[in-house]
Order: C-alpha cells, then structure tokens, then sequence
C-alpha cells in the first residue's frame, strides 16, 4: 500500500479531470469518488468532495475546494515516453483537451496542472558521456514545444537543422 498520495486541488472539477488523466495511460483508473456527507463551505451534500484516482500505478486524490487555491509550475507531472508516437499522443490529447503548449516537452492541462512529456531517449541524451552530443540534443530541445525525438537525434548527432 502507497504510504503518502499526493493531493491535487481542483475547483469542483476533480471527477471531469480524474476521467481524462486514467484515460492516458495504463494502469489508470477512477478508484473512490468521496461525496459530502453534509453542506459545507466547498458544495452542497452529495458532491465528490474527493476523487481517488490511480494514474500509471501512482495513486492521487482530487479534492474539489475551490478557487481559493491554483496549480503552478513548481509542481508537475513527467511522463518519460518510448517512442514519437507515444509522446505525440499523449502532447496532442492534454493540448486538445483545453489544454496549452509551453516550451521544453511542458505542456499544461485545462485544470492548470503542468505536465513534461519527456522521451526517455532525451533523458539519456541529457546525461550522455560525450558532453559536445549532450549540450547539441539539449540546444535542440530549448527551441521546441512538443519534443521532435528525430530532430533531437539529429541535433546530438551534429546534423545541421532542415530550415
């Protein structure tokens, strides 16, 4: 059993954004929906006052409070991908969804939370013993939103940039 979940605040919308995050990813699903027994400052009696949620094997907790409080980007999500493929779908389905482009494999869902779409292939660029590859893969990586795992090889490989 996992010892600490961590809890993500949402205003009253943590059941809508828990069915979108376990349909990325397997190993994901809706565990416990908690309703308000009673009235209370966040909603009326009945409403999910807290949606467990299990993503990738992780467990998590939605807490519907309100708009007293909002995500940043001190905190995210990173899911290291195998392929183009896998990194393109899950890019496209956060950024579709409401969601919007940032720089570096960052992206941002509809309810405020970040998330790193991360090749594994760039995470081991990253710390690739020939430091000239590392610093050309990573150069190539600053100027991108969604990570383009070719152009990166490419890059770390000393191939001059298609223009």
């Amino acid at each position: 059993m996992q010892k600490i979940t961590p809890v993500l605040w949402f205003n009253m919308n943590a059941e809508e954004a828990a069915n979108f995050y376990v349909s990325l990813l397997p190993d994901s699903h809706v565990d416990n929906i908690i309703r308000a027994p009673a009235d209370n400052p966040s909603g009326e009696e009945g409403y999910a006052m807290l949606v467990d949620f299990t993503l990738a094997g992780q467990k998590y907790a939605g807490l519907n409070g309100g708009p007293h409080f909002t995500p940043n980007e001190a905190v995210s999500f990173q899911i290291v991908t195998e392929d183009q493929e896998e990194t393109d779908r899950l890019w496209n389905a956060i950024v579709s969804n409401g969601g919007a482009e940032s720089m570096c494999g960052w992206c941002k869902d509809k309810w405020g939370f970040s998330w790193q779409i991360s090749p594994r292939l760039l995470l081991e660029l990253l710390t690739d013993s020939d430091a000239g590859r590392s610093k050309r893969g990573f150069e190539a990586m600053m100027t991108m939103k969604k990570i383009d795992i070719a152009a990166i090889e490419a890059a770390a490989d000393g191939v001059p940039a298609h223009t």
